[in-house]
């Protein structure tokens, strides 16, 4: 089952709280490098904060931590299925990200999420820690990286450092697509590998 809005956002505070004090930064200081206030700072880290993608991916770059490790709850062993309708939506401006499962194998770690581009929207990100890969399921997309640009139809892929500015736009129709977030062992902020919780869904 999906966790709680609640739930999910103690621990998006309880990590946020963890992971600024483990980079030794003030609340500030985080919130010059994320470009978010002060006061939704504060927000978010006493639990009573509604994150968007933007939010979540600029504390993903600010403070050089998986976005899985803002957003984590234990992770169960065994058979594992994850059913869309159970998971909550993180929402941004132009794209629906519905987090499936974390895959842990050697030193790399790699986040899955549904991913879906609103027809005509766009979706921009200034960068984020790891190395993104996209398959487009149906739709036609346009993923921009840094100045390149490139279309993609079902079946084709895209991978690039996430740390580049990036952007996805739908053409002629909604996009379906699975996302694949990449990362290094030595870059989780945390030990102990967990699943990608359900996100907070924003109105």
């Amino acid at each position: 089952m999906g966790a709680s809005e609640e739930s999910v956002r103690d621990l998006l505070a309880a990590n946020l709280r963890r992971a600024r004090i483990e980079r030794g930064l003030s609340l500030s200081e985080l919130s010059r490098r994320s470009k978010i206030g002060k006061a939704t700072l504060s927000q978010l880290e006493g639990g009573s904060g509604n994150p968007t993608i933007e939010t979540v991916f600029s504390l993903s770059r600010a403070l050089e931590v998986p976005i899985s490790d803002l957003l984590d709850q234990p992770r169960g062993n065994g058979l594992t299925v994850v059913r869309s309708a159970d998971v909550q939506v993180l929402s941004g401006a132009g794209i629906d990200l519905r987090p499936l499962r974390g895959i842990e194998s050697g030193d790399a770690i790699v986040d899955v999420y549904d991913q879906q581009v609103r027809a005509g929207s766009r979706q921009d990100s200034l960068g984020h820690v790891g190395t993104e890969h996209t398959v487009v399921q149906a739709g036609r997309l346009v993923v921009r990286v840094d100045d390149r640009e490139v279309e993609l139809g079902p079946g084709d892929y895209i991978g690039f450092d996430a740390r580049l500015p990036h952007g996805y736009t739908a053409l002629a129709g909604p996009v379906r697509s699975v996302l694949l977030l990449q990362y290094r062992t030595d870059q989780r902020l945390h030990g102990t590998r967990t699943q990608p919780p359900c996100l907070v869904e924003t109105p």
